[in-house]
């Protein structure tokens, strides 16, 4: 009888990949030093569910922009909720802030990591489940904050020896935003025939994210669009100009970019990214700004708020040589005899903090091998001889030198090797 099931496909999921080996103590190493950095800056740890209700989403993200109009995973559960993964950090942090009550212990420094999702064409450094570490600053107004925010996502860089280019621009104050808002809409309905799809759509609802396009034509045009620095607010320019400021202090070097705008709706002043040549069309390895309006907009209080994220997939990716592992103690009893000692003695060394390793095999040959494979930098090689006598033959397997030491005083010898 032919067997009609389905086989399963044992490949992952398109834009989705398996992590382990050298990748992954990359990445795990990268959240160390991030953590490790931002709690020196005064961040702490925060972790919210992966997915969220819809409108946490549509409500801040803006309906016009590619996250919320191509990208998100969003699917009715089966209460007839309608849900969606997160597509990034910054919308969930504030909607845990508002329902737990923790905006009256505001400012808050908050720092997240995690997987992210978005349906978009895989490529190199990009997926549709990715991870992101990231860090928000909530309550602070004053523009030293983003210079702070800047600063950490430098250090974490330096750290790892990347070189990098930080890019800043201003998104200004409301009042900027309407001046500028009717020359571009001004300048844009010349060629509104010419725009792509999405820019036309974007036209109608929100014409400053055409600034953000990535469609060629659209690029074209906007080459010769009215520049937003001239239609700042004084107070928008003077704001700007204290985040060069406080820059300068750190000797941070930092290019202004007047055409960068960050994709999502809830951003205001201070825009920046922080890119790698070497990776690309896709080379921005940090991005983040200003988003005074957010928690407002999601019903809370009116609070400032900046921050950034990370791509760990991305940046991990530039990281060079493979990470050091801790190399185990390798227990190897000769005979079978010895293998229950055997067994005692690893996790005797396991609950005195050391990493241990239970070597097996039909023969010693073989357990020597299996030690050779888990790279253990000591075998503690245990025949009848030394279980009579409480002793154990300790081997460097890098020199191949070895000592007999009495099991009463492993744990020093060990202690110094």
């Amino acid at each position: 009888m032919m067997n009609s099931e389905k086989k399963l496909p044992l490949q992952p999921v398109r834009g989705t990949h398996d992590i382990f080996g050298d990748t992954l103590r990359r990445q795990h190493n990268l959240y160390d030093l991030c953590q490790r950095l931002g709690s020196a800056f005064g961040y702490q740890l925060i972790e919210t569910p992966i997915f969220e209700y819809a409108g946490v989403f549509q409500r801040t993200l803006g309906d016009t922009s590619d996250i919320v109009g191509k990208e998100t995973y969003t699917f009715l559960d089966r209460g007839g909720e309608e849900i969606t993964l997160r597509p990034e950090g910054t919308a969930s942090i504030v909607r845990s802030i508002i329902s737990n009550g923790l905006a009256q212990n505001l400012p808050l420094k908050l720092m997240y990591k995690g997987p992210m999702f978005r349906y978009e064409r895989p490529q190199k450094g990009r997926y549709r489940q990715f991870h992101q570490f990231g860090i928000e600053s909530l309550g602070f107004a004053d523009p030293y904050a983003d210079v702070e925010c800047i600063a950490l996502g430098v250090e974490i860089l330096s750290q790892l020896g990347i070189a990098a280019r930080l890019e800043i621009n201003t998104l200004g104050d409301f009042e900027s935003r309407q001046a500028y808002r009717q020359v571009l809409v001004s300048y844009l309905e010349k060629y509104v025939q010419s725009l792509s799809a999405d820019s036309q759509i974007r036209l109608q609802k929100n014409p400053l994210r055409i600034l953000d396009s990535k469609d060629a034509g659209d690029r074209k045009i906007l080459e010769g669009a009215p520049v937003f620095d001239a239609y700042l607010t004084p107070a928008a320019q003077a704001f700007y100009e204290r985040v060069h400021h406080g820059l300068d202090l750190l000797s941070i070097p930092a290019h202004h970019n007047p055409r960068l705008v960050r994709g999502l709706d809830y951003y205001c002043h201070t825009a920046f990214e922080i890119v790698h040549d070497d990776l690309g069309a896709k080379n921005t390895l940090l991005a983040g700004g200003r988003y005074d309006g957010l928690m407002e907009q999601m019903g809370g209080p009116a609070v400032a708020g900046v921050g950034w994220a990370l791509g760990v997939e991305r940046l991990a990716s530039l990281l060079q040589g493979s990470p050091a592992v801790e190399r185990p103690f390798a227990v190897v009893p000769v005979t079978e005899a010895e293998q229950g000692f055997a067994l005692q003695l690893v996790c005797q060394l396991r609950r005195q903090g050391y990493g241990a390793e239970l070597c097996y095999g039909n023969n010693v040959g073989k357990r020597m091998k299996h030690a050779n494979k888990v790279m253990a930098r000591l075998a503690l090689i245990l025949g009848p001889d030394e279980l009579v006598n409480g002793q154990v033959v300790v081997k460097d397997l890098d020199t191949g030198q070895q000592q007999v030491v009495d099991t009463d005083h492993l744990g020093g010898y060990l202690a110094n090797h």
